[in-house]
């Protein structure tokens, strides 16, 4: 069986008032950004600044102590988490802008992570979050290697789904820097390793710099503490990979979260694209804490509704946006970090199996009314609406 969805059928002008409403809680939210949201993205960056030098500092000094090694390995991990996902990712997509703070400007951040940030504005700013979950576009639907929803064609290399699934996740940040690369494409033909070495220079430079820091540079200058260093950064980015890859996954392939055909964009409006956002999204529940280590994608649905709002933002809007979801009888998929990731395990399980969607009764044409009462739009109106998106 496909991927049923929870949330009932809109017709056209429902969606379109659907669509009006987030509009304005969009509108609403960006005239109340200021003095706030800047001391909160300055006092994020500090912590980041500062976990790190601390970190670092106690390895290289008294790191050869158990106790001193456990603390400052789990702190740099933490540190580095928190700069990728509620630091550098929001940067990078905007979200602190208005502010004029060169440092924090989303069009030249550059994180502390192996994938470069030109290639993650390009995969993930703009082809997830325009295209998010529409197979054959959104590359994200399982990195090209895992199988994870049912309307997914089965093929024999899924059945080592469960393993593939389990080495990106220790390798997350090196293999996130090869996804823009689109390798299985190499595979089925539609691209040649021509292609692939024109690609690779930036995406080496990157691993290199990355590698050379924390394998190198510290361990060097360490001294007597190379081996405590060395394996103090080993462990931290295994410690931040894992995380990562859990908060992604609970985000976007869970149980309940659902995967389009492409015959969706063809009549897709400001209505539609913020349905596709809802169906294919999942929030985690938990406080302060869990929003702040996970980049506030604890709130994935409106991180996908409105990925340029400050993600600190996301929690007070969550609140209008599940009203709005109940108002128009739209699932609001939530849940527990064990509950949600469970789900996405199960899935990865499945997908290896052949019989995993066999059944599946949605054709293409079903899942397009399914999403939508479909109204044909003219070019011009769906070239405006993907206009607005993309910005």
């Amino acid at each position: 069986m496909g991927t049923i969805s929870k949330s009932r059928e809109l017709s056209y002008d429902e969606i379109q008032a659907f669509g009006a409403e987030l509009d304005a809680l969009r509108k609403e939210t960006i005239a109340k950004l200021g003095k706030e949201d800047a001391d909160y993205i300055y006092k994020i960056r500090n912590f980041v600044r500062y976990s790190e030098i601390g970190s670092r500092a106690a390895l290289m000094t008294l790191g050869w102590l158990p106790p001193v090694w456990l603390a400052a390995t789990a702190t740099l991990g933490v540190s580095k988490i928190v700069e990728n996902m509620e630091l550098g990712h929001n940067v990078m997509h905007g979200q602190y802008d208005w502010m004029n703070e060169p440092s924090l400007r989303g069009s030249t951040y550059e994180w502390d992570t192996v994938c470069t940030a030109d290639n993650w504005r390009h995969t993930h700013n703009y082809m997830h979050h325009t295209y998010t979950n529409v197979d054959g576009v959104d590359h994200d639907i399982g990195y090209g290697v895992l199988r994870i929803f049912p309307e997914q064609k089965w093929e024999p290399r899924f059945l080592l789904n469960p393993i593939m699934a389990g080495f990106l996740a220790v390798t997350f940040e090196w293999t996130l820097a090869l996804q823009s690369l689109e390798l299985e494409k190499v595979q089925a033909g539609e691209k040649t390793w021509a292609d692939v070495r024109k690609q690779l220079p930036p995406i080496f430079a990157k691993m290199r710099k990355q590698f050379a820091k924390d394998y190198v540079f510290f361990p060097l200058i360490a001294g007597p503490m190379f081996l405590p260093v060395i394996a103090g950064n080993f462990t931290a980015n295994i410690i931040r990979n894992l995380w990562a890859f859990g908060i992604i996954f609970c985000g976007h392939f869970t149980e309940d979260a659902e995967m389009f055909p492409k015959e969706v964009l063809e009549n897709e409006t400001r209505g539609h694209w913020y349905l596709r956002q809802l169906r294919g999204s999942s929030n985690l529940s938990g406080g302060p804490i869990m929003h702040i280590m996970s980049g506030n994608l604890s709130h994935q649905i409106e991180h996908h509704m409105f990925p340029d709002i400050p993600g600190m933002r996301y929690a007070e809007m969550s609140v209008k946006v599940r009203e709005i979801c109940e108002k128009y009888g739209q699932h609001y998929n939530t849940g527990s970090f064990a509950k949600q990731f469970s789900t996405v395990v199960g899935r990865i399980f499945k997908g290896a199996l052949p019989n995993f969607g066999r059944k599946v009764e949605a054709s293409a044409e079903t899942a397009v009314a399914r999403l939508a009462d479909v109204v044909p739009v003219s070019k011009p109106a769906r070239r405006k609406t993907r206009e607005a998106v993309a910005a």
